[in-house]
């Protein structure tokens, strides 16, 4: 069997969700374990409050990717737009290594970009004008001062409100910009990109300064587990089913 590595992203993990925490475990325990990494691009969790939120629940998810790591399998994280308060003290715990919002990497010989993706969506202006806002440098800082309670209020109002404002938006608004995608390819001199985000898992031919490229894009984990497994000779966007 050839080398290969996986990808996920948009698992958004909850404790009213105990299938897709479990779809996790089993991939973790019987799939993730063969990879030579596993890079997770973004939105773990539903929502994420702040490293010092020490339920039960998220010390489980901790626990579960610290056991991977611990057999020798290198653990990757890019920061979603539901757990960009993620810091190096949960990233510990996980055996994980935070990455940049962008990010090269040497995949098989292919020079590939990995990112979370919510930056390529120009059109949705609302959305990325609180994205600007939420990843300076004070924003995070005034939440994270907040008691531990009125953080899951704002996380709870939040979820509600960005339901809302998604039930008004095209899907062409909330999906990427290809002219975004070619200008951000261009920038990092590369032709393959994966990325999340947009919960439309595909693998698309494009063309980025007449070279022909790829963008692939992984899926969500609200009824499947959404897995890219990449080897030298082969991309495969695979599906975890759920366990009854």
């Amino acid at each position: 069997m050839q080398p290969f590595t996986y990808f996920i992203s948009d698992l958004h993990l909850c404790a009213q969700r105990p299938d897709i925490s479990q779809c996790l475990f089993d991939f973790l325990q019987t799939q993730a374990i063969k990879a030579e990494a596993l890079y997770v691009l973004g939105d773990l969790f539903e929502a994420w409050i702040g490293d010092d939120d020490n339920s039960e629940f998220n010390l489980s998810i901790a626990t579960a990717f610290k056991t991977l790591a611990d057999k020798g399998i290198p653990l990757y994280f890019i920061h979603g737009n539901r757990d960009f308060l993620i810091r190096k003290t949960f990233a510990q715990q996980a055996g994980m290594t935070l990455l940049p919002e962008q990010y090269v990497i040497n995949l098989y010989g292919t020079p590939t970009l990995i990112m979370h993706g919510d930056e390529l969506c120009t059109r949705d202006v609302v959305y990325q004008k609180f994205r600007r806002k939420a990843r300076g440098w004070w924003w995070p800082r005034l939440v994270l001062s907040l008691p531990l309670s009125t953080r899951r209020k704002i996380a709870e109002n939040g979820r509600k409100t960005s339901q809302k404002n998604h039930a008004k938006l095209s899907m062409e608004i909330m999906d990427v910009s290809p002219e975004e995608v070619i200008k951000v390819m261009a920038q990092n001199q590369v032709t393959q990109l994966i990325h999340g985000h947009t919960h439309r898992p595909a693998i698309h031919e494009i063309s980025v300064n007449g070279q022909r490229a790829k963008r692939i894009v992984l899926g969500d984990w609200y009824d499947q587990g959404s897995i890219l497994k990449v080897s030298r000779d082969q991309l495969q966007l695979l599906n975890q089913q759920f366990n009854a």
